[in-house]
């Protein structure tokens, strides 16, 4: 089966077709955008499904990453993928980023804890803390530095994400293993784990961590007038 994972919660704009019985990528597209995914998405997803030699009628599965992350790129990643899932009639399931960053400090570190931590602005961090194993056993959260230094000097896990290094600096001159630091990860990682997990039983929806940034203007609204 084609697995189309998508990745729109940070500054990537990725998409990449998986088989899943090979357990292979068969291709992708990737642009570094920062901003404007929503302008750019179905373009990278025509090019991936191109690279991949195969069109929409050859998908079974989609997946796409939930955050946390940016507010408007994990909607846009999101409201796309639940609209593809509508219109081809196929499942579809999500993957937070945090377990995207997690599963390749995992595969890099065997054998450790990972805490992935990635900026949320704010002096703020999103973070959570995954086993030996890869499962998670705190958050995910929004949560302040000193509390992930705390996280870190506890259970010593191997830092990964956009944070890590932030953290271990905090942890000087103590020594810390620092995996993956971008605020993402690759656009397989999240088509593997899709594709392990299967199809979510509820579609997928945004993991927002705390409200956002832009709120209406309370001043400005109109009365509602009856019929």
């Amino acid at each position: 089966m084609n697995l189309l994972a998508i990745d729109t919660a940070a500054n990537l704009c990725a998409a990449c077709v998986w088989d899943t019985e090979a357990g292979a990528e068969r291709g992708r597209s990737v642009a570094d955008l920062g901003k404007g995914h929503a302008e750019f998405l179905i373009a990278t997803i025509d090019a991936a499904l191109k690279a991949a030699g195969c069109g929409y009628g050859d998908l079974g599965m989609l997946a796409a990453a939930t955050g946390p992350g940016s507010f408007t790129g994990v909607r846009v990643g999101v409201a796309t993928l639940r609209g593809l899932a509508l219109a081809l009639k196929i499942p579809a399931a999500g993957v937070s980023t945090l377990d995207a960053i997690a599963a390749e400090a995992a595969a890099a570190h065997s054998g450790r804890k990972v805490l992935a931590a990635i900026d949320a602005g704010r002096e703020e961090l999103y973070v959570a803390l995954y086993d030996e194993l890869a499962k998670p056993i705190y958050g995910p959260v929004v949560t302040t530095h000193a509390n992930a230094l705390e996280i870190a000097r506890r259970d010593d896990p191997v830092l990964a994400g956009s944070a890590a290094r932030a953290i271990a600096s905090g942890l000087a001159p103590l020594p810390a293993e620092i995996g993956p630091e971008a605020a993402t990860a690759d656009i397989a990682t999240y088509a593997r784990i899709a594709a392990a997990r299967g199809p979510a039983p509820q579609p997928p929806v945004p993991l927002y961590l705390r409200e956002p940034d832009a709120k209406p203007q309370a001043g400005f609204v109109l009365p509602r007038t009856r019929p």
